[in-house]
């Protein structure tokens, strides 16, 4: 099984010449449409409708968030930029931002190969990004896109200050 890089190419592992590596291919495409978009939010604000679920992998070693944060998700988080966030910067490699969880702001760190899934429901746009088993902090060969998600909480419509949760993507989903 070929192990993927990071986004931007900074773990390149050993690919045989005779096989294409499509999947890391496409994980480096994917990151870049996100990277783009981000960069796009953090210079113009969100347009319309978009809002961002990204969940990523905290116990990435490239990721940086309060310790509170890591001990509550110790495996993965997700997060929502929608109507209060800060300080969105855009790098090659990550995004930082700066989110409001229960009225307190904590600064984020995320290496765009920490990403697992990156999804803006109000045009119905998502991707997740397989695990390798081989590599838990990166992608798997077989990058597919998804709009499939575990939990059944649905986002709060009011624009009171709330906790940081996690939230199902269900309630976006097209029935077809």
């Amino acid at each position: 099984m070929v192990k993927m890089s990071a986004c931007i190419g900074s773990k390149h592992m050993s690919e045989s010449p005779s096989s294409i590596p499509y999947g890391r291919l496409m994980h480096e495409a994917v990151c870049g449409v996100i990277r783009d978009v981000l960069r796009g939010v953090s210079q113009n604000g969100l347009p319309g409708e978009h809002h961002f679920f990204i969940t990523f992998n905290t116990p990435h070693e490239d990721v940086e968030l309060a310790d509170w944060l890591r001990d509550r998700y110790p495996e993965e988080m997700m997060i929502v930029i929608q109507n209060w966030y800060d300080d969105l910067v855009v790098e090659e490699d990550h995004f930082a931002v700066t989110l409001n969880f229960g009225d307190a702001p904590e600064r984020l760190k995320v290496p765009f190969d920490a990403i697992l899934t990156f999804v803006d429901p109000s045009v119905e746009f998502g991707w997740r990004f397989e695990r390798n088993e081989d590599d838990p902090d990166g992608p798997a060969p077989d990058d597919s896109p998804s709009d499939d998600t575990t939990n059944d909480t649905p986002e709060p419509e009011d624009d009171a200050p709330r906790d940081a949760e996690v939230v199902s993507l269900d309630t976006f989903r097209r029935n077809t």
